[in-house]
């Protein structure tokens, strides 16, 4: 039974460390490691173990569950020196659950296969607070019957998971999700400045709007957020350009125009002009007041 398996963790930021602890919670065994050793403790304190490499992590787990910030990362931290690769055995899983290059996840799966271990995309959406309450939408590529067994360690983690196809496909499919809420994130921020504009009350308006035709997790989520003029970050504007540009470089490669895409990606950039790449990704209102000449505090 995959309930009785040692589970391996490697990155334990925004989303990885409440989804760690939601499979402690669950009554995994897992084994952490962060190159933060820090970000370690906590989940020590709760039950985790601690590695000292992601070799380690590999040695000790039968199931490695890599979230980190970006495609060269996840090539480091599973194929790098000291990487996933050089301790996972014959029969053990890799689930990355980053946002990175659907390509490159190909790339890496067959790595891993030339040494016996199999391995998922998975990658997540629902934010810290699906993170936090353990009801992350995940999406799943890869072989069937693996992510067959892996259903108990995503069911600790996620409410709605799908398996989508062969490998790559999990991360495509984020992309498209990402397309979605940047795309949605933008028409609340053009809303709510209109709203203001006009001199009518946005909370009265997102109150009117959020469970009609117009309803969006962006509208009743972030939209609150915005009226109080709160950027703290949720998921970071550096983090979402991170997975707008691969959605963008992938829609290059294909010949795509996506117009609305490429619009938010650009106004995510003069966020990240004006220094605000650190906040959350509701700050994308910032610019859309900047180009109304109005500011936004």
């Amino acid at each position: 039974m995959m309930n009785d398996k040692n589970i391996g963790f490697i990155g334990l930021g925004i989303m990885g460390a409440p989804m760690c602890r939601n499979l402690l919670k669950a009554g995994f065994h897992v084994t952490v490691f962060n190159r933060t050793a820090s970000k370690m403790d906590a989940l020590v304190a709760a039950g985790a173990s601690a590695a000292e490499s992601p070799k380690d992590v590999a040695s000790a787990a039968d199931v490695i569950i890599t979230i980190v910030s970006d495609t060269p990362d996840v090539r480091q931290v599973i194929l790098g020196d000291d990487g996933v690769i050089h301790g996972a055995t014959p029969g053990s899983v890799v689930i990355d659950m980053s946002t990175v290059s659907p390509s490159a996840t190909r790339d890496i799966a067959a790595r891993l296969a030339l040494v016996g271990v199999d391995m998922l995309d998975a990658p997540v959406s629902g934010g810290d607070m699906g993170a936090k309450a353990g009801t992350l939408a995940i999406m799943v590529g890869g072989k069937k019957e693996v992510f067959e067994k892996c259903v108990p360690v995503f069911s600790a983690m996620g409410k709605t998971i799908t398996y989508i196809g062969e490998s790559g496909m999990g991360q495509t499919t984020k992309l498209c999700n990402q397309i979605l809420v940047s795309i949605t994130n933008m028409a609340v921020c053009e809303a709510i400045t209109f709203a203001e504009k006009s001199g009518l009350e946005p909370r009265k308006m997102i109150e009117a709007t959020q469970h009609g035709a117009a309803g969006s997790w962006q509208l009743s989520n972030l939209g609150p957020k915005i009226v109080e003029r709160d950027f703290s970050p949720g998921f970071t504007i550096d983090l979402q350009q991170k997975d707008l540009r691969l959605a963008t470089n992938a829609a290059a490669e294909m010949h795509l125009p996506l117009p609305a895409l490429n619009l938010v990606h650009l106004l995510f950039t003069a966020c990240q002009a004006a220094g605000e790449g650190d906040e959350g990704t509701q700050a994308l209102f910032k610019s859309v007041k900047r180009l109304a000449a109005i500011k936004a505090d």
